[in-house]
């Protein structure tokens, strides 16, 4: 692993009995992304994460998708959850709060973040199908959760409305990548840690 005050950056590899996962994440990026996961439709969400997150990133995953995608989702999700802590550092000088509303077509999404080193998830969507090709829907909450858990990061998704499964989650993804940039970024107003514990 690496990282760095200088360049925020982080990689790691996470190697199960499911899962072997290899990933790379560049918080002050250019949304450059190269992401091999086995899942399609992850692939595509990730891409929209970055790019509109500003953040570089790539992800190769090899995990047991003959059975389904579930094991593989989960562990990029811890994966990521885990490079983002590291690269964040010791959270000198970030805006710490962000959030983003989202519109794609006819759905409407919000997110908004707090990487306070306190994990939680409040995931207020339903999505009107089970799956988006042969993608299970429910894979979104547990994706966020480990990003949460992981990243240690307070994390409220809410759906405003849709009817289109993809147009919602895509939506997610790309308020979840605008939320954390804001999150992320440095000010040069915040002198040391943005908290009156001192600490995050």
């Amino acid at each position: 692993m690496s990282s760095g005050s200088q360049q925020r950056q982080a990689s790691l590899r996470r190697t199960t009995t499911e899962t072997d996962i290899t990933l790379s994440f560049t918080i002050d990026g250019e949304g450059m992304s190269n992401i091999q996961t086995g899942v399609p439709f992850m692939d595509h969400m990730l891409d929209l994460f970055a790019k509109h997150g500003l953040f570089d990133l790539e992800v190769k995953a090899k995990g047991d998708i003959e059975i389904d995608a579930h094991h593989t989702v989960e562990d990029v999700g811890i994966c990521l959850g885990q490079a983002l802590k590291e690269a964040l550092g010791d959270k000198q000088g970030i805006k710490r709060y962000g959030q983003a509303l989202v519109p794609m077509d006819e759905s409407l999404a919000q997110v908004a973040i707090d990487l306070s080193n306190r994990p939680h998830l409040e995931f207020r969507a339903q999505f009107p199908q089970a799956q988006v090709g042969r993608f299970d829907t429910e894979l979104v909450h547990e994706f966020l959760w480990k990003l949460a858990l992981e990243a240690r990061m307070n994390l409220h998704v809410i759906l405003h409305y849709g009817s289109n499964t993809h147009h919602m989650i895509e939506a997610i993804f790309k308020a979840l990548g605008r939320a954390l940039d804001e999150a992320t970024r440095l000010d040069p107003r915040v002198k040391g840690i943005p908290s009156t514990k001192g600490m995050l």
